[in-house]
């Protein structure tokens, strides 16, 4: 595999162990040859690390393996969840998972990916429904400049959301970047 096959989330063999890209930028300088800069961290001691490859360097792959899985519930430090399918529980800590979990619903699916049997990041679906249950009212008049205020959804996350968003309207919401995406008719 070379630098081009690069992913968020991809787990690489670099000096002997396994890390994960956790960001990655392709540069092409005006002089010199093009590289791409990462961030990697290390699966068994969580160390990050600023690593810059060739743009012709082959790396080497580790092995990963996606598991669908269901969020139990959270500890206030770690993440419980299970296999779907061999119903074994596991534990992911707050590192791991991140921001993520302000999108994650008691007895909702993600998909976790394990390398050399350890779980080291997870993904959940690009985007999601949520039932809004706090929103303020929009002032009137503002409708007609397109604003958008301050909503929070069943999990506790505020969304940036059209002004005609109200209590118990349910609205779709992309778990990458926290944006509002439409308003879902039920």
């Amino acid at each position: 595999m070379t630098t081009s096959d690069f992913k968020k989330g991809l787990a690489i063999r670099y000096n002997g162990d396994t890390y994960v890209i956790v960001t990655y930028q392709f540069v092409n300088p005006g002089k010199g040859a093009a590289f791409t800069r990462t961030k990697l961290k290390n699966v068994g001691t969580g160390k990050a690390l600023e690593v810059s490859f060739r743009s012709d360097e082959q790396i080497e792959e580790a092995n990963m393996e996606y598991k669908k899985s269901q969020y139990l519930y959270s500890d206030g430090e770690d993440y419980h969840f299970m296999d779907n399918s061999s119903y074994e529980q596991f534990t992911i800590s707050g590192d791991i998972v991140g921001d993520q979990s302000m999108y994650m619903m008691d007895g909702g699916e993600v998909t976790v990916v394990f390398v050399d049997n350890k779980p080291v990041s997870l993904q959940l679906p690009p985007k999601m429904n949520f039932k809004v249950i706090q929103s303020p009212p929009g002032e009137k008049g503002d409708t007609a400049t397109g604003g958008t205020k301050q909503v929070e959804i069943e999990t506790g996350a505020k969304v940036a959301a059209p002004l005609f968003i109200k209590e118990g309207d349910t609205i779709r919401v992309n778990t990458d970047t926290g944006e509002y995406v439409e308003r879902v008719s039920q």
